[in-house]
């Protein structure tokens, strides 16, 4: 059983607490965060074990670093940044890129993914999780995160090229991957 989060002690006197080390506001900090972040570590990790590990490695790090956070912008978008690059991280270290060749690139380019409008959220989110390592990460980071593909490149190490043809890659099997969802769904609405 999770205890009640305290909404009585404000972000600065958290930072302050969990700085100076003190349990209770450590605790209070891992409260409030661990369910985004927990999160965004599903949304890079393989299983729920790896998300786990990600969430934990992350945390640490939240806790060393939290002297350097300034103040400019917000503490949230801070932690996220973190536990992004902590994914990252996690990843490189099992480097789950395959190497494109240039003429599978060229044969990758300019599919759309038109079919996804018909899917709700917890859809969506349940397929790109069925991506390969490689191509969950570059997705998750282009689409949803916002990086450009020159700062995936940077932070997975992998060329600029690569990381738009796992983009490119990642869009054609979640295109597949909608229309079979789609027929599926068609065919119980069909035959109850």
């Amino acid at each position: 059983m999770v205890p009640e989060r305290n909404q009585n002690i404000s972000e600065s006197d958290l930072i302050n607490g969990c700085i100076e080390g003190n349990r209770v506001m450590q605790e209070e900090l891992y409260r409030r965060l661990s369910p985004k972040m927990y999160a965004v570590c599903l949304r890079y990790a393989t299983n729920t074990e790896e998300a786990q590990d990600i969430l934990q490695e992350g945390f640490i790090k939240v806790f060393k670093k939290l002297g350097s956070f300034r103040g400019d912008g917000s503490f949230e978008g801070w932690v996220r940044r973190i536990f992004v690059n902590t994914a990252i991280e996690h990843f490189r270290r099992r480097r789950y890129l395959q190497p494109v060749t240039e003429k599978e690139e060229n044969s990758i380019e300019g599919k759309h993914l038109s079919a996804l409008d018909d899917l709700a959220e917890k859809d969506i989110l349940a397929l790109i999780q069925q991506l390969s390592p490689g191509y969950k990460t570059v997705f998750n980071l282009y689409v949803i995160e916002g990086y450009s593909h020159k700062e995936i490149g940077d932070l997975l190490g992998i060329s600029e090229g690569t990381s738009k043809s796992q983009l490119s890659r990642a869009k054609v099997i979640l295109q597949e991957m909608v229309k079979k969802f789609i027929e599926h769904r068609n065919e119980r609405k069909a035959n109850p």
